[in-house]
């Protein structure tokens, strides 16, 4: 049976709620409204920070759909996942990238959490604070997924504790990662970027895109990378919609204590933290989509920048991640659990830090 809060001030809970037909729910408070899509791999479509009335979270011109309607005539080789790809915020287990077939499970791109029903229970309703625990199993890897989100009163602050567990009789390898993307009208030229990440490493290959902005494969000290012309570029600044541009993507790592991002625009003094544990999303991928990818899905109409802490990398599957040996390894009956911190905020332009709790500081 569903439920709805009673009373209607502080922090207030609905898992009654449908989208497409899908079953969804509500958590809010005076700062922030956060809908999550539960038969959608509990994906998170909607943080709005009320004052300002501003989801900083992408939101591509594609129809929202629901995976159990609407299919294509045929399955594309590479999974659905960008079939029904709008933007927001995904949770990615166990296979990172493009289709993989290992130790005989075949997974599709980024499979295969984020595309399933998962389930959902209002434990806690009460005008201080809300908590819907949501939970998963995977179709052909035995783990346990679940994940406690609570709101506090009085704060912009959505707060994830998570528990991985390996069912299997043997040890499991995997690439767990949140998939956070932002666009319009948030994201503008000259926004800022600010992490404790000090590494970077640009991915070897951007096919499909009219040009990228780091020479492929590159090593470099945060925030700086060098184009192919061996031209500085500022990691930090938002670039420009343009075609010139095309995509990009690189991996951060080697955080600087404890691991954080925010994303800023300046103009507005409005922005996104994160905070969580370094020790095991130990990568933060940088992914930019910037009007230069053509064709399927993009179609030169995506403005998106990425920030996903990672156990692993790189974005070419679990086979890969193993063979560079950044995969999350899970013993048999091992389970981990961890935090995540996601906070809008308002009135600074610089950041210094994310605390635990997800409070951001200014520079």
């Amino acid at each position: 049976m569903g439920h709805t809060s009673l009373h209607t001030h502080g922090c207030r809970i609905s898992d009654e709620w449908t989208l497409r037909g899908m079953r969804a729910a509500v958590l809010e408070n005076e700062l922030l409204h956060v809908l999550v899509l539960l038969d959608r791999g509990a994906e998170i479509v909607e943080f709005r920070y009320k004052p300002l009335d501003l989801d900083p979270l992408l939101r591509l011109p594609s129809e929202l759909r629901n995976p159990a309607q609407g299919q294509s005539s045929i399955g594309a080789s590479g999974g659905t996942f960008l079939d029904y790809y709008v933007g927001g915020w995904q949770e990615i287990l166990p296979n990172g990238g493009p289709p993989v077939s290992y130790r005989g499970a075949d997974y599709g791109q980024h499979g295969e959490v984020c595309l399933m029903p998962w389930s959902a229970d209002v434990v806690e309703d009460t005008p201080e604070r809300v908590v819907l625990l949501c939970a998963v199993r995977p179709l052909r890897t035995p783990l346990y997924l679940e994940r406690t989100m609570t709101i506090e009163r009085g704060r912009a602050t959505l707060l994830l504790d998570e528990r991985l567990c390996n069912e299997a009789g043997e040890s499991l390898d995997v690439m767990w990662g949140h998939h956070v993307a932002f666009g319009l009208p948030f994201l503008q030229e000259g926004g800022m970027i600010a992490t404790s990440a000090r590494k970077v490493l640009a991915h070897e290959e951007m096919p499909g895109s009219t040009g990228r902005r780091l020479r492929a494969g590159q090593r470099s000290t945060w925030p700086m990378g060098n184009a192919e012309d061996g031209t500085p570029v500022d990691l930090r600044i938002v670039p420009p919609r343009t075609e010139a541009l095309g995509r990009e993507m690189a991996y951060l790592s080697d955080f600087d204590g404890p691991a954080w991002y925010a994303i800023t625009n300046v103009q507005q003094q409005v922005g996104f933290a994160m905070r969580w544990d370094g020790d095991l999303f130990r990568y933060l991928w940088l992914w930019q989509e910037l009007s230069g990818a053509t064709g399927y899905p993009w179609w030169g109409r995506s403005y998106a920048v990425a920030l996903e802490p990672w156990t692993s990398y790189p974005t070419l599957g679990l086979a890969e991640a193993v063979r560079r040996n950044t995969q999350l390894t899970l013993q048999p009956g091992q389970t981990i659990t961890t935090r995540l911190a996601a906070t809008a905020y308002q009135g600074l332009q610089a950041i210094a830090y994310v605390d635990e709790d997800g409070t951001v500081r200014g520079a």
